[in-house]
């Protein structure tokens, strides 16, 4: 580890925190402060606090290392992500942005269901609190496994001594951050450093597979062709239809992510959307592109210059380290550590907004002040991140199979829920509480059974698709059988 590749992270590490405590004079006054930047967020900042926030580690660690180990094939995940994130700006986000500000001014998505369906506003507000602090508890152990994995990679035997591992250390390091700018600053925080942490990435997307392939020793060209894995480039090597719509699916899960969708309800205007909506994906479809080619260069990389790599979710660590100076390295640790922290402070935050809207403001302190509001916001920005510390203990844990979890639980019990009380006036309170509990217990269960590993003796069907199917069935049934008690309410 050399001087330089300290400095730019220590650099990239103060960047954060001064960017926490400049939105800390700026917006922690109140509740809509802290949890929602006021709506008043420009549509630049929201769509790449978005795109980053959504990306998370497994941009840099979970995708590439799946493009290393089976090659193209594996892009179709990306392919239905980049689907579905379009089809959710479109559909979802202006909806959104004019519904939860019309609809009582709603600050959480729990708050905009109680709101949008009165007759079940408990029930809505405490089950989706529920699943939200749940889930995002699992999500953001998948972020803090990739800060581990990184020091436990990257800075083997260069941390002090702590009796810890350099594992641990390197989870209580990335937690640690992430909790100095996010208790501090709220949602502004979070998404200017989202905001910065977006453009990071997208700069070494860019710069490392074109070093991979064309520098030295680079992977360009023939050697491509040579790594010996049967159809490597190939779209259908082994595909089958279990597996594709597993993969293309993936995009079902944009529609019920609170922490992606809470963006939509902090920008500025609803004519701003459709301008949002364009740097949001034009940064995703980089970032993607630039995740895949990392992916496949680097496993011709390794097989053409002889090296071993035993974790492939780390193929961007072990490239960071070979080919670039240490300044440079220093860099792209900086994009992976904000690949990973700029989706755990969003997860962070949502979580906390629904332990304090959802449930400490509705059941224990009815009249609470803004101020003590927000102060029991950052205490709950803490316990969340403490029992995600716990989960991500385990240094065995796969990032995307944990980001693939979470992902199919919020997808399933929000997805439907989102898109229907948008866009279908007949839809009851009951149908949305009936989608949404059906909706993480079929994925729940799903993942007991092991179906999502192996289904029907082939391979696993992912947990998402019968859940968003059951969820969508169980809203339109309800709501058809309680329509009429409903308008009588």
């Amino acid at each position: 580890m050399n001087a330089y590749t300290l400095a730019a992270l220590g650099a990239y590490f103060v960047l954060m925190i001064a960017i926490g405590l400049y939105a800390w004079r700026k917006s922690t006054e109140d509740s809509a402060g802290y949890l929602l930047a006021g709506r008043n967020l420009p549509p630049s900042v929201a769509a790449l606090s978005a795109g980053a926030s959504d990306m998370s580690g497994w941009l840099l660690l979970g995708l590439p290392g799946a493009l290393y180990t089976a090659g193209l094939v594996e892009a179709w995940i990306g392919i239905g992500l980049f689907a579905g994130a379009l089809a959710n700006w479109i559909i979802v986000a202006p909806r959104l942005r004019e519904q939860t500000e019309r609809l009582g001014n709603a600050l959480t998505i729990p708050q905009f269901l109680a709101n949008r369906f009165p007759e079940r506003r408990i029930m809505l507000r405490v089950t989706s609190a529920v699943i939200i602090v749940a889930f995002f508890t699992v999500y953001t152990a998948a972020g803090l496994v990739g800060g581990g994995k990184l020091f436990e990679t990257a800075f083997a035997g260069i941390l002090p001594n702590t009796g810890m591992s350099d594992y641990m250390l390197g989870i209580f390091i990335t937690a640690g951050i992430v909790l100095a700018y996010t208790m501090v600053g709220g949602f502004l925080a979070v998404s200017l450093t989202d905001f910065v942490q977006g453009l990071i990435m997208m700069v070494a997307l860019i710069i490392m597979p074109l070093v991979v392939m064309f520098g030295p020793g680079g992977s360009a060209g023939g050697s491509l062709q040579a790594v010996p894995v049967e159809g490597f480039l190939d779209l259908t090597q082994g595909l089958t239809a279990i597996g594709f719509i597993s993969a293309v699916t993936w995009g079902l899960g944009y529609f019920g992510q609170p922490h992606i969708i809470v963006r939509f309800m902090a920008i500025d205007k609803v004519k701003n959307v459709p301008r949002a909506a364009a740097y949001g994906m034009g940064w995703m479809g980089i970032a993607l592109v630039g995740a895949l080619g990392l992916g496949l260069a680097g496993r011709a990389y390794v097989e053409r210059n002889g090296l071993v790599v035993e974790d492939p979710e780390t193929i961007f660590i072990v490239l960071a380290q070979l080919l670039f100076h240490p300044a440079v390295t220093g860099f792209l640790y900086a994009a992976l550590l904000a690949a990973i922290m700029s989706t755990i402070s969003s997860q962070l935050l949502v979580s906390s907004s629904s332990l304090t809207e959802d449930f400490y403001r509705l059941f224990l302190r009815r009249n609470a002040s803004e101020r003590e509001a927000v102060n029991v916001s950052r205490v709950a920005v803490a316990v969340v991140a403490a029992a995600a510390m716990v989960i991500a203990a385990d240094p065995n844990s796969e990032v995307l199979g944990l980001v693939a979890n979470a992902w199919a639980g919020f997808g399933a019990a929000f997805g439907p829920l989102i898109l229907l009380a948008l866009t279908w006036k007949r839809m009851t309170g009951a149908g949305a509480v009936a989608g949404l509990v059906t909706g993480a217990a079929v994925v729940a269960g799903w993942i007991a059974m092991g179906w999502n590993k192996a289904f029907l003796g082939g391979p696993g069907l992912y947990e998402i698709v019968p859940g968003f199917a059951a969820a969508l069935a169980a809203i339109v049934a309800v709501s058809m059988m309680t329509r009429k008690s409903a308008l009588r309410a």
